[in-house]
């Protein structure tokens, strides 16, 4: 069975952001590997950290010259400015011989799970709606499992519209980056007007 790089929700009201981009990814610096950016197949620039667990496959199997399939975290503070934090690389299976041939097996496999390249799963409290400008926020609120500081809620801000009956709501977006903004495609209210402790 291959491993989505976007798993199927484990509960119903399961908060994230999570996408899947192709291209190449380029450190700042050669011995600082953390901090880059990856060039999507446009040649598109957009600014990357790679978070800890990931660092290790990337020193060991990265070439930087070639392109992959990377399984990232969206950050943004402006709808028209994304930024991505590396949370691992999909699919392992093509890293020794990563020629055109596996990329485009590579490519059939995500479009069997339904899946596609610069697709994200938002998933989160809508806070936010601006009908004017067509954006909307979504909050996204850390496991309660995890008492780690560092895991704090964030928002993320989509290009689209949701009507504004929904705000509060718990909401599951599927969204698409173009370039440096993500876009709405399709959206799912997983519960009406939730709590304000969320």
């Amino acid at each position: 069975m291959i491993k989505s790089p976007i798993p199927k929700v484990s509960y119903k009201k399961q908060f994230r952001a999570i996408g899947i981009v192709f291209g190449m990814y380029k450190p700042h610096e050669n011995n600082l590997l953390n901090k880059g950016f990856i060039e999507d197949s446009n040649g598109l620039k957009i600014d990357a950290v790679v978070l800890g667990k990931a660092l290790p496959v990337i020193k060991k199997f990265i070439n930087f010259e070639k392109q992959y399939y990377w399984i990232v975290y969206p950050r943004n503070k402006d709808s028209n400015n994304i930024h991505l934090q590396i949370a691992g690389i999909w699919d392992p299976s093509n890293f020794k011989n990563n020629d055109d041939y596996k990329i485009n097996k590579t490519h059939d496999l995500l479009l069997s799970l339904d899946l596609k390249d610069n697709l994200f799963s938002i998933r989160g409290k809508l806070i936010f709606i601006n009908i004017q400008e067509k954006e909307l926020i979504i909050k996204i609120c850390p496991s309660n499992q995890s008492k780690n500081q560092k895991n704090k809620s964030f928002k993320i801000l989509v290009k689209g519209e949701i009507s504004m009956k929904y705000i509060n709501s718990f909401v599951s977006l599927e969204v698409i980056r173009i370039e440096n903004s993500l876009f709405l495609e399709k959206f799912e209210i997983i519960e009406d007007n939730i709590s304000e402790s969320t």
